[in-house]
């Protein structure tokens, strides 16, 4: 791995300045988009206070409310240096997603109705891996609270149980043991390659429990080969679901390049910026920005991950063009700067598809900005 990321550096690549955009206006655009998702009108806005102090985030298309939506919220919010919202979202979620009995105790149901009151008692890995980063960016931001929000023991608990639990016979863990590699849910033997999130292990391996801090450095290379094998040598494309091998899982259809594939563009590029593009990312970057080059994103459609398109369209075509603009954080190939220069021209997603698109959408103007950043503990 290439030295020269942010971690390193202290310095964050703001790329729509790189290419010419004024700074009040891209100022201006991240606080607009966020003004939006959190306080806009009905058809934008996917953010919603209850009661006096919590608030969820609604995945507008299944009008339910999921792990992955709070904890993005989270991200979002503490990106932003909205305390409020953070601990509104975080109360809400420790209050009705959390699970106290059963085989998955110790972990987030990932869905539950408007009400709080569960649709599922499964959890999904995506949403406890950023759990964990958010709390831990939150307790460096603004120090540790009263429960639940004493974030940094929060997070390195559910650290702990991320990959331990099962070892007493009871549960499952998040990850592998042996391979390392994040699974799709816990009680499966495969994974989904946009849940790896190298740049998030490098920083488990800092502030986890200290018995946990190896297992971490060697999940965040283990990831970094696994996205190489499971990632197309031509196109870039990465199924939604894949064995450890990195050959796409089809036993339920989900091989192929689809909704939950866009984020390892956007995960790529944000490894690049905090832990340095080495040599594959930049390639990936290219790969999958050549794919797209060209393609009108009203016509953006399933595909195999060699390229082969399906009849069906795209569910979430700007959190895909989002993905590939805020991979040019790992190049400045022949197709980077086309691809910021469309998602700057696009506008937030309004309707009942919003909440994905919306979602990689701010994650993008954030990374790309060079306002999505590690926070580091205060040093006393």
């Amino acid at each position: 791995m290439e030295h020269g990321g942010a971690f390193f550096t202290g310095t964050y690549r703001n790329v729509f300045l790189e290419y010419g955009y004024p700074e009040k206006e891209i100022e201006a655009k991240v606080q607009s988009a966020w003004e939006e998702m959190f306080f806009g009108s009905e058809a934008v806005r996917i953010y919603h206070p209850a009661g006096e102090d919590m608030g969820y985030m609604v995945d507008t298309g299944n009008m339910d409310v999921r792990t992955e939506g709070m904890s993005y919220g989270m991200m979002m919010a503490v990106q932003m240096g909205d305390k409020d919202i953070f601990d509104r979202l975080w109360k809400w979620t420790h209050t009705y997603m959390y699970m106290t009995s059963g085989t998955h105790a110790g972990y987030f149901a990932w869905s539950c109705n408007l009400d709080g009151t569960k649709r599922a008692y499964g959890p999904a890995p995506d949403g406890e891996e950023y759990f964990a980063m958010t709390l831990l960016f939150a307790s460096h931001r603004w120090g540790d609270g009263p429960e639940p929000f004493n974030y940094s023991e929060q997070a390195r608990e559910l650290l702990f149980r991320c990959i331990h639990n099962g070892e007493k016979g009871t549960g499952f863990p998040m990850w592998n043991p042996e391979h390392k590699l994040i699974k799709f849910i816990p009680d499966c033997e495969y994974s989904d390659p946009s849940y790896h999130l190298p740049h998030f292990y490098e920083l488990f391996a800092l502030w986890a429990k200290e018995e946990d801090r190896g297992f971490w450095k060697e999940a965040a290379a283990a990831s970094r080969r696994y996205l190489q094998l499971s990632c197309h040598p031509v196109t870039g494309l990465a199924p939604e679901y894949a064995h450890y091998d990195g050959t796409p899982n089809n036993d339920r259809g989900f091989g192929h390049f689809f909704s939950d594939s866009y984020r390892v563009a956007a995960n790529v590029g944000l490894d690049s910026a905090w832990f340095g593009a080495d040599e594959w990312r930049r390639e990936e970057a290219d790969r999958i920005q050549a794919f797209f080059a060209g393609k009108d994103p009203a016509d953006y459609r399933r595909y195999t991950i060699a390229g082969e398109p399906f009849e069906e369209k795209a569910l979430h075509p700007v959190g895909l063009l989002a993905t590939n603009a805020m991979a040019a954080l790992a190049t400045d190939g022949p197709n980077a700067r086309a691809s910021v220069d469309l998602l700057w021209r696009t506008p937030l997603r309004t309707g009942a598809r919003r909440y994905y698109d919306n979602c990689l959408y701010f994650f993008s103007l954030l990374a790309l900005s060079g306002k999505y950043r590690i926070w580091h503990p205060v040093q006393a």
